[in-house]
């Protein structure tokens, strides 16, 4: 009899698949609306959901960097109906950053699907008295008790790419944490706070409009969009190598066949001309067919846990 329990249970899981999906699917934004994140997600999600001839929903579900709501997907019922957005912050960041995090990124989940990502770089108000990047440099080491830098909040990419560019200078500058890009972005244009280490997507519009100062991509190599502005690698810091990743993620024990129907219908939507258009201009790099494979992301992800959450951890103590 418990032979043929599992039979059955197995033949059941072989049927939902091949029927997968047969409702709504939901992928979950960790994050408030409105930011780079929300936007790529809500770009991504109408296409998929349109290949998979269902409509997957949106849900913003934001607080603790991203973790409640990549901690819900954790949770989740494994059968592709929730979906989790999820990001360098979520999936790296906080494991350095919170010591009683309620999921394991490299555990309870399925990589679905490499979305893509985009650069960062470092922006800072008008004022301040540099105009390059080895500039920046002296001036940071010998004012750094006056100087301060914004991010997204604690553990978003823009802490994560400062904390790295602190630890290459051998220097600690206080760190303003806000709740979202936008207020951190309208401080440093207002000069609040000096310097921000943001992502092409949102900072190349302010930059490009006069408000800030472009200083450097802090990426190994130059970014396309921005061929003119120097890399920190160039000026003599290779450590400084920082670009956000966007994924998808399942459950952990979500079925193959309904990962492979999933990342199926994700890597289509990266192939639409009409997509790339759109984000090509803002720095953002959609991930190829290829370059979308589940493989890819749980490399990726194997890949910052071993190099970026000691860095991390060795200038920024846990929050909670």
């Amino acid at each position: 009899m418990k032979k043929l329990g599992l039979l059955l249970c197995a033949a059941s899981f072989s049927l939902g698949a091949q029927t997968f999906p047969d409702r709504n699917l939901s992928l979950v934004v960790p994050f408030p609306p409105g930011g780079p994140s929300d936007a790529l997600a809500r770009q991504v999600a109408q296409r998929a959901g349109a290949r998979l001839g269902q409509t997957m929903v949106v849900e913003n579900v934001a607080g603790a960097a991203g973790g409640i709501g990549t901690a819900r997907v954790a949770r989740a019922r494994a059968d592709g109906y929730t979906l989790a957005f999820g990001t360098i912050g979520t999936h790296v960041a906080n494991v350095a950053l919170y010591k009683a995090l309620q999921y394991d990124p490299a555990k309870d989940f399925e990589p679905v699907a490499m979305l893509g990502g985009a650069p960062l770089v470092l922006i800072a108000h008008p004022s301040l008295p540099v105009a390059n990047f080895a500039e920046f440099v002296d001036y940071a080491r010998r004012h750094t008790a006056k100087l301060q830098y914004g991010s997204a909040g604690a553990g978003s990419i823009s802490h994560l790419g400062c904390l790295v560019l602190m630890s290459e200078l051998k220097t600690d500058i206080q760190h303003i944490p806000y709740k979202g890009v936008a207020p951190a972005m309208t401080d440093l244009i207002g000069g609040q706070v000096h310097f921000m280490c943001d992502q092409t997507t949102t900072a190349l519009p302010q930059a490009k409009g006069g408000k800030l100062k472009l200083l450097a991509a802090l990426v190994s190599s130059r970014v396309p969009v921005i061929p003119d502005t120097p890399t920190a690698a160039e000026a003599g810091f290779p450590g400084v190598n920082v670009r956000s990743w966007n994924g998808v993620f399942a459950p952990r024990g979500t079925p193959a066949e309904v990962v492979k129907r999933l990342h199926g219908a994700f890597a289509e939507a990266l192939a639409d001309p009409e997509l790339r258009r759109a984000m090509e201009p803002l720095g953002v790099e959609l991930a190829s067919a290829a370059g979308s494979a589940p493989e890819m992301l749980r490399r990726q992800l194997a890949r910052d846990l071993e190099t970026l959450v000691p860095v991390i951890r060795s200038k920024q103590g846990y929050l909670d």
